[in-house]
């Protein structure tokens, strides 16, 4: 008999339907759920399933006897909610294991009784382990946001009592299905592991989540990307979406699976949606039509029904499958993958991860009393104000003598999960305190980071560490430590870290994408000679990791550099420009360091930024005496200016005669505090307010994108400009609304989103306004938009263009989605493509090809309002439309021997916010 595994590539298989949806049909009563055996158990059993393994196994059996005559390939056990946390209820949680151990043989006698009547269709038992009736992530008290119901060691426990029994009765696989908590399916994943390590046999580990909303977010926040990154650690066979919706609501985020994740999808959908009693009208044929989509655009490697689902649905769905091909897996992403509620990924064009400092209570003296004190609302406002600023993780630390470290860390990251503005980032657990770093891993559902582990104890204390962060799912700092202390040469750090990614990834199984290395930022500049070359040998080791040690990152606490200058902010911060633009440059794509800091490489004055180059590059023997010098020298001057004449000297930008210089200058330093009179005074030198817009503000945003484009800059601060850019765009809008014509026909009707996937909208929101300002109607949709929202917006209102944009690289290939959608749709009106990554020759390799009406890739906002005139006029229509064809065939021929997937990096980074 041929395995699961060797069928799946073979064909489609098909899962059976509804348990639930079938036991209703018998009419079942009190007693039948009770029986003899549970007679004098109190409360009401009935609406119990689970316990009609023991009391009518006949019903079960005959539910498992019909769906397997419909031809389903596997049939789950009626263990759904057989867990001792739901089972509690029912006063049945002494008997978890026997329903489980029960229902896994009752299934598994009759899957091998019809594999015996047809050897050549072989039929498999799913060990059914439902999300339990209480949820990790999640208060159930509303007044106190860091309250569980349920501990993760709690639900494991109860996970492991139940796969054990279920591998026990003979399950070919392990089903945890209708996820709505990834923390809840984490642990679920944990006991799985342990469940087959105890029984001695390894079975497949199929998951199936389920969607809360149309926004694809599951109910405790997450979308389906950051929830596959959460996963990414366990070993999947499939995974897939159930129960939820019916098969066409389901389709867009089946689609979205099918195109990431790197496993078998499985889709097992609702009979429809329910009416206003609860009940589930779609006819099998119905179901059937919708279903056949699926197979037909190759999503799917085994299909199945959910609620409302009985056998006539299934016998349909196996008539539909035979003979067709099954989804072909797509390959694991090379890139380092972290989520909390959102996924960040750390591709390239990620230059550098910035992660916020201030929630840690060694480093900042307000966070340490916040948490002494118990003030737990000011201190989120700490992690909040980080995001604001642009980080893109959040460390976390607790480590304080006086502090009890465990149920600080686990407190703080439960009232975290409580707010999503925050959740939304990934979370560094940081600890040098092993048990601290535990409480953490059981407390987040995202995939954070820990920070941080390393072969100080030994090679078995280090294998021991990085297989439990592994088991949770996390990604894990390295720090250049051994045996023989900490690695402080060029020699010692590559030792040492070379040592260490060895055995993470030949004895852990680590992906060599999840190891961050932090070779050890250490002060330079202290008085002693052995220090100087301390910066130089970081910098050198990170240019060796990043070449010998492929899909490692690296990292670093970057104050820790600056130790000497305490004391004086703007020495510090300088240094730490200075040493991330050479770092960098090498590799470094992480760093511990403040997301609010204001100095850029380009802003340090010519004689100072020699001496501090002289200092982090060690190249003169002088160079700690002579910095001393001048940050003597800037204190005192300070000191003697006064706090006026200092902030004088901080504001000198704004002594700048033109205009047009101050807003540019305040866009790149992202300061608002000052333009609500540069731009009174603008638009007294304007004829309009979106000439401003078009004006300094474009410009300035341009150079934004070459100083982020050459490592000048980095994305925390991009964000920071972003947010000054709106704020400038909003101070104009209602100018632009009063100089709107009056009773003008309107020139279009443009439909604008930011695409599914991307959450950046500045250059899209600045679109809207140019447009809007030459009379177009603007719809404009936001951020995260599916491509079915898209076209059904685009078909309801009648739009005449839709305006696509993205930031970010994954948008590409979403984009190239969306224009399939509309064209599948029959729709083939004009489309914008705008945003950092795009370019004329993406658009021309892989989003024109596939749609039959034009498709126009826009370099900034300013070209919008011209092209879309020239493609919404008849007599200009088709002599543009044939003019762009031109050049795009142009591109494609010059480009036939390069197999292209996205635009290059170096052409990304060129156009990186040209439009944002």
């Amino acid at each position: 008999m041929k395995t699961i595994q060797e069928q799946i590539n073979e064909r489609i298989l098909v899962l059976d339907g509804a348990m639930g949806t079938m036991i209703q049909q018998y009419g079942l009563t009190e007693e039948d759920f009770r029986g003899e055996r549970f007679r004098e158990v109190p409360g009401m059993l009935k609406g119990c399933n689970d316990v009609l393994c023991l009391t009518r196994p006949d019903v079960i059996a005959d539910i498992h006897r019909k769906y397997l005559e419909a031809g389903a390939d596997i049939i789950e056990t009626n263990t759904f909610n057989a867990t001792r946390v739901s089972m509690a209820d029912y006063h049945l949680e002494g008997y978890c294991a026997e329903i489980n151990r029960e229902a896994a043989r009752l299934a598994r006698r009759l899957a091998d009784e019809y594999t015996a009547k047809n050897p050549e269709k072989p039929r498999w038992v799913a060990g059914s382990v439902g999300p339990t009736n209480k949820t990790c992530s999640m208060s159930p008290d509303v007044n106190n946001p860091a309250y569980r119901a349920l501990t993760f060691d709690g639900l494991a426990g109860a996970y492991l009592e139940q796969m054990t029994a279920l591998l026990e009765g003979g399950v070919d696989t392990i089903l945890i299905e209708t996820i709505f908590d990834t923390l809840n399916a984490k642990a679920a994943i944990c006991a799985a592991e342990q469940a087959m390590e105890r029984c001695g046999r390894k079975v497949p580990l199929m998951l199936s989540v389920t969607v809360s909303d149309t926004g694809g977010r599951t109910l405790s926040g997450q979308t389906l990307d950051a929830f596959l990154a959460s996963v990414q650690h366990a070993d999947i066979f499939s995974i897939g979406l159930n129960c939820s919706f019916g098969a066409r609501q389901l389709k867009p985020f089946l689609e979205q699976l099918a195109r990431r994740a790197p496993y078998y999808i499985s889709a097992y959908p609702n009979a429809g949606l329910p009416n206003t009693l609860g009940q589930y009208d779609q006819t099998p044929e119905e179901m059937e039509g919708e279903v056949k989509e699926y197979i037909d655009e190759g999503l799917v490697n085994i299909i199945g029904g959910c609620c409302g689902t009985t056998e006539a649905y299934i016998r349909r769905f196996a008539s539909l499958v035979e003979g067709r091909k099954p989804h072909q897996r797509v390959d694991a992403s090379k890139y380092l993958w972290l989520s909390g509620l959102e996924l960040l990924e750390v591709t390239p064009e990620i230059n550098f991860v910035n992660v916020g400092e201030r929630c840690n209570v060694a480093g900042s003296r307000k966070f340490l009393r916040l948490i002494n004190e118990k003030k737990y609302e000011e201190a989120l406002s700490i992690a909040r104000k980080q995001v604001e600023d642009g980080a893109l993780v959040i460390d976390i630390n607790m480590d304080d003598g006086l502090l009890d470290a465990v149920q600080e860390m686990t407190t703080f990251l439960n009232l975290i999960a409580s707010e999503p503005d925050i959740a939304r980032v990934p979370i560094m657990i940081d600890s040098s305190k092993w048990d601290v770093i535990l409480a953490g891993l059981k407390c987040v559902q995202g995939k954070g980071i820990v920070n941080s582990i390393s072969l100080k104890e030994g090679e078995d204390a280090f294998i021991g560490h990085a297989r439990t962060v592994k088991q949770y799912g996390a990604a894990v700092i390295v720090m250049a430590f051994d045996e023989k202390g900490q690695a402080d040469t060029y020699e010692r750090k590559i030792e040492v870290c070379s040592r260490a990614y060895r055995i993470l990834t030949e004895q852990v199984g680590f992906r060599p994408q999840d190891i961050i290395f932090d070779p050890n930022v250490l002060a330079v500049a202290t008085g002693m000679e052995e220090h100087n070359n301390y910066a130089v040998d970081f910098i050198r080791a990170t240019g060796w990791i990043r070449k010998n040690l492929p899909g490692a990152h690296v990292s670093g606490g970057v104050s820790n550099l600056s130790f000497a200058f305490r004391g004086n902010n703007y020495i510090r911060e300088a240094m730490h420009a200075v040493f991330l633009y050479h770092a960098i440059a090498q590799g470094m794509d992480m760093g511990i360091v403040n997301p609010a800091s204001s100095v850029l490489y380009t802003d340090i004055p010519a004689d100072i930024l020699e001496r501090i180059e002289d200092v982090v590059l060690n190249r003169r023997a002088d160079a700690a005496e002579r910095l001393i010098e001048v940050a003597e020298k800037l204190k005192a001057e300070k000191e003697n200016a006064g706090n006026a004449q200092a902030a004088d000297a901080h504001l000198a930008w704004r002594n700048h005669a033109d205009v047009d210089a101050r807003l540019q200058y305040a866009l790149v330093k992202g300061i608002g505090d000052y333009l609500e009179e540069d731009l009174q005074e603008a638009l007294g030198n304007y004829p309009d307010a979106v000439s401003i817009i078009e004006g300094p503000l474009m410009k300035g945003m341009n150079q934004v994108g070459e100083l982020f484009g050459s490592g000048k800059m980095f994305l925390p601060q991009v964000v920071k400009t972003a947010r000054t850019m709106k704020k400038a765009v909003s101070i104009l809008q209602p100018y632009i609304e009063a100089q709107k014509k009056e009773g003008a026909k309107k020139a279009g009707k443009v439909l604008v989103a930011t695409v599914k996937g991307d959450v950046h909208d500045i250059g899209k929101n600045i679109v809207s306004v140019v447009m809007a300002c030459n009379n177009y109607e603007i719809i404009d949709l936001g951020v995260m938009v599916p491509a079915e929202k898209i076209v059904e917006t685009a078909i309801r209102e009648k739009v005449d263009i839709v305006g696509l944009s993205g930031l970010i690289t994954p948008s590409l290939e979403e984009m190239v989605h969306v224009v399939r959608e509309l064209d599948r749709a029959g729709l083939h009106i004009p489309v914008m493509i705008g945003g950092a990554t795009t370019s004329k020759l993406h658009t021309a390799l892989k989003i024109a090809p596939v749609y039959q009406g034009p498709v126009v890739y826009l370099k900034d906002a300013s070209q919008n309002a011209p092209v879309a005139a020239r493609l919404l006029n008849p007599a200009t229509h088709d002599a543009f439309v044939k003019e762009l064809a031109g050049e795009y065939e142009a591109l494609r021929k010059g480009n036939k021997e390069k197999q292209v997937k996205f635009a290059s990096l170096e052409e990304a980074r060129k156009n990186k916010l040209e439009l944002f």
